[in-house]
């Protein structure tokens, strides 16, 4: 199991991260003492239609003021996004170093160090106590995750009793074969993806309640269509998620969108109580 989560951890790793999204910065000409959460916000919410679909699962429950868990939060996005906007007080994890480290650097940097903390560890071993925190979110982080039972029992175990689990998924609708790169993984021995109905029967296991799930599915594809019309016209933005994934990211965008169109894939989101 280390030698996957390391092998996991490698496909994500941008060294210097931090350092290229400040020179990033100044190439825009953004003084670097008036940052805002909104000109990093490109790239600091890794996953599918970004910044917006944050905000719909934050509106998805009375978060206002509560104590959440991102789970697999990568460069601490929507921590600072509840923070900022809904008072919460958010920490953060992820296996990889280098995103902890960029996480905390760009909460400094956009003055909400004092109400996010960022962790590097492991999901399915989360260093808390039990019924820590009142929400716990993961936003397209299952799929590198093999051992699901562990992972969900984990979120449960630091939920607080009537505590919400909200998740945004990418999950298996048929049974295709995928095709790598992904932004997840860049072969298929570091993908575990299943579907909605397994997920379920792992959260009940947990003792979680599912309370709704949207599909996200068509936005998705709607958003990836906008997306690939302006990188064919713009080129690459400056602040974008090819910040994280490089010289790759066209491909892994464009083996996504295939499969959510051809239908062996899917995105849902929804909202669970303990």
């Amino acid at each position: 199991m280390d030698s996957l989560n390391k092998s996991i951890e490698n496909h994500y790793l941008r060294e210097g991260l931090y350092e290229d999204i400040i020179h990033r910065l100044k190439e825009q000409n953004i003084p670097l003492d008036k940052v805002s959460r909104s000109d990093i916000a490109g790239t600091d919410e890794f996953h599918v239609r970004g910044a917006a679909v944050s905000s719909e699962l934050a509106n998805s429950i009375k978060i206002q003021g509560l104590k959440v868990l991102d789970v697999g939060c990568g460069l601490g996005g929507p921590c600072r996004m509840l923070a900022d906007e809904y008072n919460c007080q958010t920490t953060g994890i992820d296996l990889s170093h280098e995103y902890i480290r960029t996480a905390s650097s760009l909460s400094e940097l956009v003055n909400l160090n004092d109400k996010t903390t960022f962790i590097q560890g492991n999901a399915t071993e989360l260093p808390f106590d039990d019924q820590t925190f009142d929400v716990v979110w993961t936003q397209h982080v299952q799929m590198n995750i093999p051992n699901k039972n562990k992972f969900y029992s984990e979120i449960s175990r630091v939920l607080k009793p009537d505590g919400y689990f909200l998740f945004y998924e990418i999950l298996r609708k048929e049974k295709g074969e995928i095709n790598y790169p992904m932004p997840w993984a860049s072969i298929a021995d570091h993908s575990f993806l299943f579907k909605e109905d397994e997920m379920d029967l792992f959260l009940n296991d947990a003792g979680l309640t599912k309370e709704r799930s949207t599909d996200q599915t068509q936005a998705g594809i709607d958003f990836f269509d906008k997306l690939m019309v302006r990188l064919k016209e713009f080129g690459p933005p400056k602040m974008g998620l090819n910040v994280l994934m490089g010289e790759s990211t066209k491909t892994k965008l464009m083996n996504l969108l295939t499969h959510l169109k051809t239908g062996e894939l899917e995105l849902k989101s929804g909202v669970y109580k303990k």
